[in-house]
């Protein structure tokens, strides 16, 4: 008897990450949860979900987290609607209904409002989405919210920033919140592969929005989930030097961890410039 067909689709997923992504999944979720004390006793956590795959997964992580875990921490699985179609709405939905994630839907206009924008649309919209998510949150009674950032996009945001924005810059596991005062932002799934979560994803033949974008029906038949971008230039490019070193993702996301301020001849830190010849003679 095939025992798959008697579990619900919910159940196959969380036995996927149970079973065959143990390794790859779970194990590097706790790991950041752990590692960057990411998770407290009583926190109440918004779970923000964009509708793609990294968001949906981290959903599903973290109610398993939250029936496994030592201690008790409550969630809210939060969906901002940006303006989507009325099929990318459906599709969120419909999704939530067989994964069982109670999600509460609150409507802005980011997408109008960003694509009214005459210079960066891309960043606005970011930048407004980021607050509709505190200031909900916020109103849920969260201290936190959690996204569905990975280890693949702490890696390209890493060379993206060197390559296109002239500086070092990383991706933070978590931050404190500077225009919502008692609110942390925490990224639990810091340590997953985006190869990983595809291949969640492709094993449970689940099908997801590929960004929370309105042009996302015009990335639907992209396999890489981004199109043409920066991003994407960034992530054929890391696909290359893999096939010469395997490793030069890792060595990157430890390099973040391991830097040597002493060698930079400049570096910017809350806010304020340092020059290495402000102290270079003492």
């Amino acid at each position: 008897m095939d025992m798959r067909r008697e579990l619900k689709t919910y159940q196959l997923v969380e036995r996927s990450i149970n079973k065959k992504f143990r390794k790859t999944i779970w194990n590097p979720f706790i790991e950041a949860v752990k590692k960057y004390e990411l998770i407290k006793e009583n926190d109440r956590i918004a779970v923000c979900i964009s509708g793609g795959k990294d968001s949906m997964l981290l959903a599903v992580l973290m109610r398993m987290l939250q029936r496994y875990s030592e201690f008790p921490f409550e969630l809210e699985y939060l969906v901002m609607d940006p303006g989507y179609n009325p099929e990318n709405l459906a599709k969120i939905r419909y999704n939530a209904e067989i994964l069982e994630l109670p999600i509460k839907i609150f409507e802005t206009n980011v997408f109008d409002a960003a694509n009214s924008a005459e210079r960066y649309p891309c960043y606005l919209c970011a930048k407004m989405r980021r607050g509709h998510l505190y200031s909900n949150a916020k109103k849920l009674g969260c201290t936190k919210i959690a996204l569905g950032h990975h280890f693949s996009d702490v890696i390209e945001t890493t060379v993206m920033a060197m390559f296109y924005g002239s500086q070092l810059q990383g991706m933070m596991p978590k931050l404190h919140s500077t225009n919502y005062e008692g609110m942390e932002l925490i990224r639990p799934l810091y340590c997953v592969h985006e190869d990983s979560i595809i291949s969640w994803k492709n094993y449970n033949e689940l099908e997801f929005l590929q960004c929370a974008c309105r042009f996302t029906e015009n990335n639907a038949s992209s396999h890489d989930g981004i199109g043409a971008s920066k991003r994407q230039e960034v992530k054929v490019l890391l696909k290359e030097l893999k096939k010469t070193n395997p490793n030069i993702e890792k060595s990157i996301f430890n390099s973040l961890h391991l830097v040597h301020l002493d060698t930079f001849p400049g570096y910017k830190s809350k806010g304020k410039f340092h020059n290495f010849l402000d102290s270079y003679d003492e």
